[in-house]
């Protein structure tokens, strides 16, 4: 019998090691721009909730506290425009990742059952159809998939990696043909706080659901807006139809969001002044960075919100790779993504101010 992880590909990041190894031998050392992992400290109010409650001996609750409910509803409102949410709209998780991986299991899907995600996308949309043996295919436009077996319909804007944000009119289309055919759309919208260019919507959006969440799943973490990567903190907004039995299925399993990460989130949403603050030192990064390439002859490509700029030299991301771990900067291959992402590489933003002032001044030389 074949082990779970035979149905895995290789992982992607193992294959960047001897691009780090020649970058991290560069006399100034590496500049990182390959994960996206944050490096700005974590708030200090945010820090101060978890440590308040550090003293937490009991188990936490998968759905959360009613104060983590409150918080989640609330920015929902604020934040994204959605209208009437209620406890029951709303659902903590450990880290968006591991709700992406696992969410098709969770769903029941399995052989015969088809997911399906953008032709440039986070590869662990993929993954989590693997774990649960579902069929799976990449779009350029959803609306022209074949609906027969399509259970679970991946939507990513801002997208990662390629910062590309979906209208409202895009979305609108996108939900409506998604409900015509009773396929559940779920919406990565981790980034949607990040837009520089556009200004990003959500699927809870009214305008885009008509005030109904009928089929519509949100995906939210505050890994990027608030620093908190490492708290592992993250949660849904959607369908109570598709919420609550995931809540049971979670019970189950005890995925729970540890008790001091649920009180750290809660002031985290409470607060959009750091992240206006994070805002800031992202886009001043942008703006050095972006100058840095275009001035060094790639050419940016979408880009309109994230954390990344998607560049190419009109030639193999690998090549590009090597070319620039040669100057001591590291970053993913427009390939981890998918087939059409060949000739791009995706630049993060993460990296102290220092750090990027570094790179583009490499990329000038």
């Amino acid at each position: 019998m074949s082990s779970v992880s035979d149905r895995l590909p290789d992982f992607p990041w193992d294959k960047l090691e001897p691009y780090k190894k020649t970058a991290a031998a560069h006399p100034g050392g590496i500049v990182d721009l390959s994960v996206g992992t944050p490096v700005d400290p974590v708030p200090e109010l945010i820090q101060k909730a978890l440590v308040d409650a550090a003293d937490s001996p009991g188990y936490p609750t998968v759905w959360g506290t009613p104060a983590l409910r409150d918080a989640i509803t609330g920015w929902v409102e604020r934040r994204l425009g959605a209208r009437d949410v209620t406890h029951r709209h709303v659902l903590p998780v450990v880290g968006s990742k591991e709700l992406v991986a696992w969410l098709p299991t969770q769903l029941g899907l399995g052989p015969g059952d088809r997911v399906a995600f953008p032709r440039l996308a986070y590869p662990t949309y993929e993954v989590g159809a693997r774990l649960a043996r579902a069929e799976y295919e990449a779009y350029e436009d959803p609306t022209e998939l074949d609906p027969a077996g399509l259970k679970l319909l991946w939507l990513n804007s801002p997208s990662n990696p390629t910062g590309k944000v979906l209208s409202k009119a895009d979305l609108t289309r996108i939900v409506a043909w998604a409900r015509e055919h009773g396929v559940l759309v779920v919406s990565d919208e981790c980034y949607l706080e990040l837009g520089w260019e556009a200004d990003p919507v959500s699927v809870l959006h009214p305008d885009v659901n008509g005030g109904s969440y009928d089929g519509l799943v949100a995906v939210h973490s505050l890994s990027k807006r608030s620093n908190l990567a490492g708290y592992r903190a993250a949660f849904l907004a959607g369908d109570p139809a598709v919420l609550g039995p995931l809540l049971e299925i979670r019970k189950h399993g005890g995925m729970m969001t540890a008790a001091p990460t649920q009180a750290a989130v809660v002031a985290a949403l409470g607060d959009d002044e750091h992240v206006r603050v994070q805002r800031e030192r992202y886009a001043a990064r942008r703006t050095v960075l972006r100058e840095a390439l275009l001035g060094a002859g790639f050419r940016i490509e979408h880009s309109e919100a994230s954390l990344y700029l998607w560049a190419t030299r009109e030639e193999s991301c690998w090549a590009t790779l090597a070319h620039l771990a040669d100057r001591g900067i590291l970053v993913a291959p427009g390939d981890f993504y998918g087939p059409a992402g060949e000739n791009f590489v995706r630049v993060a933003l993460t990296a102290t101010d220092e750090r990027i002032q570094t790179a583009a001044d490499r990329l000038k030389a």
